[in-house]
């Protein structure tokens, strides 16, 4: 009776190793069989992105599916990079189990852009889809090539090294230009003595070896490139223009105050706000009526701003306070071209 069990024991455990190893077998065979194909778009075909559509459809693409000998749940990926780069660093825009996928503008746009692409002129992205399924290696589609424009919607900067900050480009303040392109920048900095202007590397970066401005010598408003005598002022704060184009630069010292209706001397003469340099901001705590107000330089109103906000403008329309009270007003000008302000009740 002892020898029967042993046996049966053993063919059991036989036949359990067997059905082990066939389900085993059955888990693995699943592979990659032949290979799968973009169908849309075709290579070549553009798009012009814009900021002003972020979410129509940037790039629509369809793809045949990928065959693996039994049936599996697959995940693509759809792939960018730069054309020449050869996806050394691809970007995965999307995931899906789908053979379809609808890229939006906005996203297609920062992948262009952080793939190396200049933003408003046309350059080629290499676009395949790889497909993956459990822990076999990836399989990728055929490569197409997509030509995009991307935008940006920052304003191209030069930083303002100096005294004021220790002559160090990678923290200085900076001015903006008025638009891609453009070099007619601008912005408010705090300066005490001698400052240079430093423009941007390849990458963003400011760093000395970069190009840079100095005055020409004659102290009269003219840069010169690479040039080794320092622009200079007198501490204060002020407003500060330089066009690296037609070469000239200046600097108007400037006070600010707020002023309207809604302030104690009316549209008569500003209230005026105490800098910090913590904060960067000019500050104040005003009483304030109901009613509409502005913020102006120097008393007077050759440099005033107003309009949205959240982006005050030249000669923007008044802005307004809906309840009296007496409020902290911050004024933040740090920021060149997107000037914006805070009143806090308290």
């Amino acid at each position: 009776m002892k020898n029967i069990f042993i046996k049966t024991f053993v063919a059991l455990a036989i036949i359990s190793g067997f059905t082990s190893c066939t389900d085993e077998q059955d888990l693995m065979i699943s592979s990659p069989k032949g290979s799968f194909t973009i169908l849309s778009p075709q290579s070549g075909e553009s798009v012009v992105l814009s900021p002003t559509t972020p979410l129509n459809p940037g790039l629509s693409l369809t793809w045949s599916a990928m065959d693996y000998t039994s049936p599996t749940q697959i995940t693509y990926a759809i792939q960018v990079d730069k054309t020449g780069d050869n996806f050394d660093t691809p970007t995965t825009i999307t995931t899906t189990s789908s053979t379809f996928a609808s890229i939006s503008s906005d996203v297609l746009n920062g992948a262009a852009v952080s793939s190396g692409l200049t933003p408003f002129s046309q350059g080629s992205l290499d676009v395949r889809i790889m497909s993956t399924v459990a822990d076999l290696n990836p399989a990728y589609s055929n490569v197409i090539n997509y030509l995009v424009t991307p935008y940006t919607t920052d304003l191209p900067k030069l930083a303002v090294p100096g005294n004021h900050q220790g002559w160090n480009p990678p923290t200085a303040p900076t001015l903006s230009s008025s638009a891609f392109g453009a070099t007619d920048y601008e912005g408010f900095v705090y300066l005490d003595g001698g400052f240079k202007f430093v423009g941007p590397d390849a990458s963003g970066n400011f760093n000395w070896g970069n190009s840079d401005w100095g005055d020409d010598g004659s102290f009269s408003g003219a840069l010169l490139l690479t040039g080794e005598s320092d622009c200079n002022v007198t501490a204060g704060y002020y407003r500060v223009k330089a066009n690296t184009t037609t070469l000239t630069y200046s600097t108007e010292l400037t006070s600010w105050g707020i002023v309207g209706a809604a302030t104690p001397a009316g549209w008569g003469a500003s209230t005026p706000l105490t800098y910090n340099s913590s904060t960067k901001k000019w500050e104040g705590i005003v009483a304030l009526t109901a009613g509409e107000f502005k913020f102006r330089a120097n008393d007077a109103w050759a440099i005033n701003y107003g309009g949205d906000p959240t982006a005050m403008t030249p000669d923007g329309s008044n802005l307004s306070v809906a309840a009296s009270g007496s409020y902290k007003v911050e004024l933040d000008l740090s920021h060149a071209r997107k000037y914006t302000y805070t009143l806090t009740l308290q």
